[in-house]
């Protein structure tokens, strides 16, 4: 499952994220968001709450760091708030992170849009970076 959630900075690039999930067919579970000023820690650990082994999360503030200091406090968490496709399939690949975190002030709709696809579509690699990950769970 994807949850996906975003402070009152986040909500226009959330909403744009949901309609792609939707055209793509992806199911997805909205964690919460309004245009109204809401603290970001909430969402990030509402959200991130409900992830398990095989779920992913993105959560969108105006430039994804806080909503990933948020996300990374909650165990068995590994966010990482990326600006560029690069970073999204090596977060994966290499990092197993579960929880994508975007900026919604500091993004374009399309760059943020193919990086959600990377981020979804990446596997992680295994091999030597499971150690290393597993050494973040310690």
């Amino acid at each position: 499952m994807i949850y996906i959630g975003s402070d009152h900075a986040g909500y226009e690039l959330k909403l744009a994220i949901i309609a792609h999930l939707e055209s793509e067919g992806i199911k997805f579970v909205d964690c919460g968001g309004t245009p109204e000023p809401v603290d970001y820690p909430d969402i990030a650990h509402a959200l991130c709450e409900k992830i398990t082994n095989s779920d992913k999360g993105i959560l969108v503030c105006g430039t994804g760091v806080g909503m990933s200091i948020a996300a990374n406090k909650v165990h068995g968490i590994r966010a990482a708030a990326v600006s560029n496709t690069y970073s999204a399939k090596m977060s994966r690949a290499d990092n197993n992170t579960n929880v994508l975190c975007l900026g919604g002030r500091v993004l374009g709709g399309g760059l943020a849009l193919d990086i959600v696809d990377i981020f979804l579509e990446t596997e992680f690699g295994g091999g030597r970076h499971a150690e290393r990950v597993a050494k973040l769970e310690q």
